[in-house]
């Protein structure tokens, strides 16, 4: 017990992110009132289950990886019961992605955007072998596909979570087996040992961070990357323009997704202005954005003169 209430008072910490918008930092925060108690809502219908559903899938995945004999039903029933015990942590990186995952869902319903490059009649034929940049957009879509279900549905990878988000989850999770363990000392251990062991693999994963540097770094080295970031747009490929953006920004996807999705239109030219893009290019960005719905709107937070830590 004294574990569980440590883990609650760790897991409420800052995300990270601060964002100044009032309207950001509402919504924010009523995503994590959500989380923490999901029977008072304030969301959207759609963006309560799409958050929802991205944390409960995030927990499915990590449980059994720390304990194949946790009941992944009675954690998840605890946790709507009692609140998510990292719902404060969580609320950032869930919304940032339901968000994308509306923005990119809207674009496909209600655009017919040409093919995006390599996808049409000029796309790579099979067997042939591939140049450097085919190499690293392939990986980029890899890493992007791995945030998604066998259905579709958005997920988080934990490849691409904050390391510091992910220890928590494993602690919440670990906290919660301790408590039907019952002192069993010697599972305890091992789940000490399984917590440790996933920590210290996930520094060695490859998610999409590590996909959009690569994919940027390499189209910087041949000068191409304002032309890609300008097909990506005009192609509705929205995650190319994310990783591309984030790379430039030496920033985390997820956190370059949040500040596009509540950037101001007049916002966007400095918040891509690492692109080198022109005032028409982003055109078709603009009225995609604009039309999402519900969007909130925070303004340019990235401080293109002065960065944050390199992820």
């Amino acid at each position: 017990m004294l574990l569980w209430r440590a883990r609650m008072r760790d897991s409420i910490a800052p995300s990270g992110i601060d964002p100044p918008s009032p309207s950001l930092s509402a919504r924010l925060r009523e995503l994590a009132d959500y989380l923490a108690a999901p029977a008072v809502g304030r969301l959207t219908e759609e963006q309560r289950a799409l958050s929802l559903g991205i944390a409960r899938r995030l927990t499915a995945e990590l449980a059994p990886r720390l304990d194949p004999a946790i009941d992944i039903a009675a954690l998840w029933h605890d946790w709507l019961r009692g609140g998510l015990p990292a719902a404060g942590r969580l609320a950032a990186p869930c919304f940032a992605r339901a968000e994308e995952h509306r923005w990119r869902a809207q674009s496909a319903l209600r655009e017919s955007p040409p093919p995006v490059e390599g996808e049409g009649a000029d796309a790579v034929p099979a067997g042939a072998p591939l140049s450097p940049i085919d190499r690293a957009r392939l990986a980029l879509r890899i890493a992007d596909r791995r945030r998604s279900d066998a259905l579709g549905n958005p997920c988080l990878a934990s490849a691409d979570l904050d390391p510091e988000l992910f220890r928590a989850l494993l602690l919440d999770i670990a906290a919660w087996r301790l408590g039907a363990l019952a002192g069993d000392s010697e599972q305890a251990a091992d789940l000490g040992e399984a917590v440790r062991a996933l920590i210290a693999a996930q520094a060695d994963e490859r998610g999409i961070d590590a996909a959009a540097r690569d994919y940027h770094d390499i189209l910087a080295d041949e000068g191409g990357v304002a032309e890609t970031a300008a097909a990506a747009i005009s192609g509705h490929d929205w995650p190319a323009l994310i990783a591309l953006a984030a790379a430039a920004h030496r920033r985390r996807y997820g956190d370059m997704a949040l500040a596009l999705l509540t950037a101001e239109a007049a916002a966007l030219p400095s918040l891509l202005a690492p692109l080198r893009l022109d005032r028409a290019a982003l055109a078709p960005l603009e009225a995609s954005l604009a039309r999402l719905s519900g969007r909130a709107l925070a303004g340019c937070w990235l401080d293109d003169a002065a960065p944050e830590a390199e992820v």
